[in-house]
């Protein structure tokens, strides 16, 4: 299987390397280029390797999970604690953020959907500095 595995990505790899030279020259105009048959092969391609490195993630994540009960356990409690900073994030955005020469191109719901990813981010950012320094500091008066 891994001999499989190294031939194809051999082929993969010269074949984007015939494709990388068959690209269209620099100067010509970009909504020509975009229809280069080199491209959109490259594009497909890519395409083609992303999904086969989620579905190959995927797999062996969730066969890893469920063939440890404990691990699912706390990853079930993860997924908890994730949709409750979600849904505390979403409660703390606020629609109107915006000014009203802005706010004529997007409506309120994208508004508080952008509010609400920023939360989780600075909610999750908190409490990965907090994990990281609180237990620093708990050792340096433990000594």
């Amino acid at each position: 299987m891994q001999k499989i595995v190294k031939i194809a990505l051999v082929v993969i790899g010269l074949l984007g390397a015939v494709l990388w030279f068959m690209l269209p020259e620099r100067d010509m105009p970009a909504a020509e280029a975009a229809k280069s048959g080199a491209m959109n092969f490259m594009f497909i391609i890519t395409y083609f390797l992303l999904a086969v490195a989620v579905i190959v993630s995927l797999v062996f994540t969730l066969k890893n999970l469920f063939s440890n009960p404990q691990g699912l356990k706390k990853t079930l409690f993860v997924v908890g604690g994730l949709l409750l900073v979600v849904g505390i994030s979403y409660v703390m955005a606020s629609g109107t953020d915006v000014s009203p020469e802005f706010m004529a191109m997007t409506t309120e719901s994208t508004v508080k959907k952008i509010g609400m990813g920023l939360n989780v981010f600075f909610i999750l950012t908190i409490i990965a500095v907090a994990s990281l320094v609180l237990p620093a500091i708990k050792n340096m008066f433990s000594k």
